[in-house]
């Protein structure tokens, strides 16, 4: 299991709302919902997504932009556009809610994205983010992050644009999976751009060294690792590893075990009420529940329970993640 693999598991599309629509200028899309994650792309035409308390973004043919929550941002036609913001969340695209039409798939036959008339067709994907394991994706990435069309069409966005045309059996998990998709391929091209600054793990993943005490480190979480063992199967020294992974990670291995463990250990408290603290403290690599509270409350600032009790009693909006969804408009 590579890090990026572990992190982004728990941001997954289940249940989205695809849709092709045409937009004819002055519009101003307002997306209220605040999603941790939202993924944006211009099949044909251009517009602007302007972030909240950010500058505005180009956003062109073949691009896509994705927006870190929980702030909202509006799509418009132009920077300063005389058209009224038109609120669109969850029921945004639900005709009884005053959307547009739609099905699991659909295409607004009010126009023609290659008719060449000036209009627009976008396509929206709000993510809902999974837990603890997930937010430290999130906390690698910006407000904004651009992926730039490329000169050649992208198979993922025909095949998307094909698909939300159509009605067929399985279509829903065609339109997930296409999503997530476009998602996974969109952060691989932002983290690895030239002259960019991706996460020191994303890097550290393609060191020799570094790379494969992570992969462990991540295939096997509860294993009694020490710098030792995890040299031994490295088949580097004991000091190579311990410099080698402090270079290129940024903290020494035991220390990223021990965050790591703890960010495991609180989506199973929140996921697996049921289960005692002690087998949580098992299944990250504790044989002692003391010495796990003591460690869950270092890193976390609160014990075990008390992080439990917090985050069940939550508010429904906070708690749980809200299936993906895609928000277009006309």
């Amino acid at each position: 299991m590579d890090v990026f693999s572990d992190l982004i598991r728990g941001v997954r599309a289940h249940g989205s709302l695809f849709g092709s629509s045409t937009l004819s200028p002055p519009w101003a899309l307002h997306f209220v919902d605040g999603a941790p994650l939202t993924l944006c792309t211009v099949l044909s035409g251009a517009g602007w997504i302007v972030p909240e308390h950010r500058p505005p973004e180009p956003l062109r043919a073949r691009e896509t932009i994705i927006v870190r929550g929980p702030a909202t941002f509006t799509f418009v036609d132009e920077v300063g556009t005389r058209a009224e913001p038109l609120a669109c969340g969850e029921h945004c695209a639900t005709p009884e809610q005053g959307g547009t039409r739609h099905r699991r798939g659909w295409h607004d036959c009010g126009g023609d994205a290659g008719d060449g008339g000036g209009a627009t067709t976008l396509i929206v994907g709000a993510y809902p983010v999974c837990g603890e394991i997930s937010r430290r994706l999130l906390d690698a990435l910006p407000v904004v992050l651009r992926v730039g069309g490329a000169d050649t069409a992208d198979p993922v966005l025909d095949h998307l644009a094909a698909e939300v045309r159509v009605d067929a059996p399985g279509q829903q998990v065609v339109l997930d999976r296409l999503l997530d998709w476009m998602l996974v391929c969109s952060l691989r091209e932002w983290f690895d751009r030239p002259g960019g600054e991706p996460p020191a793990w994303w890097a550290a993943q393609r060191d020799p060294v570094a790379g494969e005490a992570l992969r462990l480190l991540h295939a096997e979480p509860a294993a009694p690792w020490t710098v030792s063992t995890l040299a031994e199967r490295t088949g580097v020294s004991r000091s190579t590893l311990a410099k080698r992974f402090t270079d290129q990670v940024g903290e020494p291995p035991m220390t990223y075990l021990t965050h790591w463990r703890m960010t495991l250990a609180a989506d199973l408290l929140v996921e697996q009420d049921s289960v005692t603290i002690a087998d949580i403290a098992r299944a990250v690599g504790y044989s002692d529940p003391f010495g796990f509270s003591a460690a869950f409350k270092r890193v976390r600032g609160a014990n075990p329970s008390e992080f439990r009790r917090t985050a069940t009693t939550a508010s429904p909006a906070t708690a749980r993640p809200v299936p993906a969804r895609t928000t277009p408009a006309e």
